[in-house]
């Protein structure tokens, strides 16, 4: 397939996001710091789009809900929301009921696995080089398994660009970056850039003015 529409200018002009949801979860607990898990995924990777050489258009927040564990999937449905009020737009997948064997006591264990994750995310990153929805993507993973879906739209697409931004804390995918370009195409999110994009505590919507989400106590912030 032969590229078709590129941007208008030798700089990116339209920046889309595609955030891996559990990836940077996992990352962001990792640091034990729960306050940053409310991050306002626009104002994060306005950070990366960097106006006026790009402007983020969109932003797909690619996750699913553990619906098993209430606690959880009430916080997750509250950032959901959050997300939604802030421009940003989830794409929910599921969870799947799995049979694991334990080695050590032989015992059935029934558990969850998601795997859709990943799918729905690469199926909108090339849908979105197909629309000409984008001319920069910014692709928050540190999944390798992205890298065949970056290739296919760098190899049908090749004007578009893809930057990689790998989740604080993680270490870089040399096979995402590979696919992207090389290094130059990836970019590491620090604790300072989440720090400085948090939603705030009450969140309304737009032009309403209705209450959609409330921060979690488990994310409020420290002390002082």
């Amino acid at each position: 397939m032969s590229s078709r529409k590129g941007p208008s200018s030798p700089l990116a002009r339209r920046a889309v996001g595609f955030v891996d949801g559990f990836n940077l979860y996992h990352a962001i607990r990792d640091l034990r710091l729960p306050h940053l898990k409310w991050v306002d995924l626009w104002a994060l990777l306005e950070r990366f789009a960097r106006p006026p050489a790009a402007e983020l258009r969109t932003v797909y927040y690619f996750s699913a809900y553990a619906t098993w564990l209430k606690e959880q999937h009430l916080r997750h449905a509250q950032y959901v929301a959050a997300l939604g009020a802030h421009r940003v737009t989830p794409v929910l997948g599921n969870f799947k009921k799995k049979t694991y064997r334990c080695k050590q006591c032989e015992q059935t264990i029934e558990g969850h696995e998601e795997k859709e994750t990943d799918v729905n995310l690469a199926l909108g990153l090339y849908r979105g080089a197909v629309k000409d929805e984008y001319d920069l993507a910014l692709v928050v993973s540190g999944d390798s398994d992205l890298a065949p879906a970056v290739r296919a739209v760098k190899r049908d697409f090749p004007v578009k660009r893809i930057l990689i931004v790998t989740p604080v804390g993680r270490k870089a995918s040399y096979d995402l970056l590979d696919a992207a370009g090389g290094p130059r195409m990836g970019r590491e999110m620090r604790r300072s850039h989440i720090a400085a994009a948090l939603l705030p505590r009450y969140v309304y919507a737009n032009p309403s003015g209705e209450l959609v989400a409330t921060r979690p106590k488990e994310y409020d912030p420290p002390p002082g």
